[in-house]
């Protein structure tokens, strides 16, 4: 059943009026889900930005954005990230516009932003006297230099303002160096008070995830830590660095805990806290984390697809959460499928999801064309290092998925990749346009979506439908591309098939080798599931690790703490839903 309701985005009595629109209610179905009532808008990652080219004409032409920071001032999101050419500003968490500057560094490394008052203080990295600005009217992309003589060359700096109004410093980007922090005098233009604090060492030989690789497996190679974030729950401190690498699948957020904003801090057991190594995209190291105006908390992080360089990266947003032992975790269980965008504060997991589940995995694809080296397999293999490719970029080449029977089609996200394309910098009147299509039996086509008069920017275009259609068959077709052929990482395809989920998984075994920080799982194959996700973590009731694997009954996990047990759950899905959750099995 289908309502419309109207609500709106935001909480505030001066937003009321600025936004109202109308989103979905669905009764979701009984199974991995609870029979209730949601009404809420959703998103997806990697996030549908405006990522900027690079402007290095002597390298390939790719996208980038990475380290971000979001603050919240006077109840509105602001998102500062590496070379982007400026900052994307958003009433709703869903809908960003870009504000371009030339008055802050936007072409360096890992931004930090701080509000104190009515202003907000922007950094970014820098070798020397990194320069500090500030600004009353962020929209306006006017900032004034604060100070440029700050006596620390700061790499990957965030700000971390206290609940007594005390200032603090944090930095650090070495695969030698520890992560430092330091007070900063805001009355005297942001100086340091005293000396710098080594907080956090790598220790890859006893955290797993420090390892490099995408996979961990680099585990005689020197980690990067970088990327420190503070955030205070409860009166506990917790300090978040990533590692080990940003090119890496594995690249995460890990956490240490502390009494005191500059320590003594010990290693959190839930660790990495924000995880992501497999899925459609991987990677969610060197985030912040921030509360919505509904009293939410979330991470928002880098993500890799570096293919054409290991900058190139995307962002990804997940829910944070705290538990009654307030342990901190970031939940990314199908972290790269739809989600809920709240109006509300949110309770427990569960309020996040939204029961849509992949239905174009390694479906079968027909096409206009293709080169050789990118096939149409590739835009239904749920990896964003791997695409297809039409040969040109002219207007009617299509690609075409047949979801193998009827289906009901809530959402879908477009993924362009970047083929032959030779663009630099900032692009203008750069958009794709093109061509949604549906059929029952790929005969008679209906319009899904018309974008052939889109303007926008959207590499990573995220269409969710005002009303579900029921389809067997999914068309895209170019009308026109801003540059190079048109090509596809992930044409993918949400919300329910009309068979039976899979059944309870069975024999699941974890065995951990002699290197402790390893564990070798095995599972019996569920019939008709398309994958599994493991939940895993250091105590039964606390598995808030997720790793999520397709087509096979075996995975190797080289994130662990060595000193740690672990216990271990996994569930089945397929197009239709999702599993009851295995027995919890436990390794010393």
């Amino acid at each position: 059943m289908l309502i419309r309701t109207q609500r709106s985005n935001c909480k505030s009595q001066n937003m009321k009026n600025k936004l109202v629109h109308s989103i979905l209610v669905f009764v979701l179905i009984t199974g991995c889900f609870p029979s209730t009532v949601i009404a809420q808008k959703t998103q997806i990652n990697p996030l549908n930005l405006s990522y900027r080219f690079r402007p290095e004409t002597n390298e390939i032409s790719r996208r980038e954005a990475a380290d971000p920071t979001m603050i919240v001032f006077k109840n509105e999101y602001y998102l500062f990230a590496s070379k982007t050419g400026g900052y994307w500003h958003s009433t709703n968490l869903a809908d960003w516009k870009l504000i371009e500057t030339d008055q802050i560094p936007t072409e360096d490394y890992a931004p930090t932003a701080v509000v104190i008052g009515d202003i907000i203080y922007f950094m970014a990295s820098s070798s020397v006297n990194c320069p500090i600005y500030k600004s009353s009217d962020p929209k306006s992309g006017k900032w004034e230099l604060v100070s440029d003589k700050f006596p620390i060359a700061a790499t990957d700096p965030s700000f971390f303002l206290d609940d007594d109004n005390r200032l603090y410093l944090y930095w650090g980007c070495s695969n030698k160096d520890p992560i430092m922090g330091i007070e900063l005098d805001v009355a005297n233009n942001f100086m340091p008070i005293g000396k710098p604090d080594s907080l956090i060492f790598a220790n890859p030989l006893q955290n797993g995830w420090e390892n490099p690789g995408d996979f961990n497996e680099l585990t005689h190679q020197a980690p990067w830590i970088e990327g420190a974030m503070m955030i205070k729950y409860n009166g506990r401190y917790y300090l978040e660095y990533a590692g080990p690498g940003t090119e890496y699948l594995s690249y995460s957020d890990a956490i240490y805990e502390s009494d005191s904003p500059l320590g003594k801090f010990h290693l959190a057991k839930n660790n990495p806290m924000a995880y992501k190594p497999a899925g459609f995209i991987n990677g969610i190291g060197h985030g912040s984390v921030f509360k919505d105006n509904y009293g939410n908390y979330w991470h928002i992080g880098s993500m890799s697809i570096s293919v054409k360089h290991p900058f190139e990266r995307r962002l990804g947003l997940h829910p944070v959460f705290f538990d009654s032992d307030n342990v901190m975790h970031s939940y990314t269980a199908y972290g790269d499928y739809p989600f809920v965008l709240p109006d509300k504060k949110l309770k427990s997991e569960a309020d996040w999801q939204i029961p849509w589940m992949l239905l174009s995995y390694k479906k079968p694809v027909t096409v206009s064309s293709q080169l050789t080296d990118h096939p149409a397999e590739n835009a239904v293999n749920e990896d964003a290092r791997t695409y297809w490719s039409a040969k040109t970029g002219e207007k009617g080449e299509w690609l075409m998925v047949n979801l193998k029977g009827k289906c009901t089609v809530n959402a879908i996200q477009v993924n362009f990749a970047e083929q032959d394309v030779k663009l630099y910098g900032r692009q203008k009147n750069c958009s794709y346009k093109y061509l949604l299509e549906y059929s029952i039996d790929g005969k008679k086509w209906k319009t899904l979506s018309d974008k052939s008069q889109n303007e926008s920017d959207t590499p990573h275009d995220y269409i969710e439908f005002a009303k579900p259609v029921t389809a067997a068959f999914i068309r895209i077709t170019n009308m026109a591309m801003p540059d190079g052929k048109f090509a596809i990482s992930g044409l993918r395809v949400f919300g329910k098939g009309e068979g039976s989920i899979p059944q309870k998984v069975t024999e699941f075994k974890a065995i951990r080798s002699a290197d402790k920080r390893v564990v070798d799982l095995k599972w019996k194959s569920v019939d008709k599931a398309v994958g599994y996700n493991i939940s895993f973590g250091t105590k039964p009731d606390k598995l808030y690790l997720n790793y999520m694997v397709y087509g096979t009954n075996t995975q190797i996990i080289r994130s662990l703490n060595a000193s740690l047990g672990y216990y271990f759950r996994i569930e089945a899905f397929n197009e239709n839903g999702i599993s009851e959750k295995s027995e919890v099995v436990h390794v010393e």
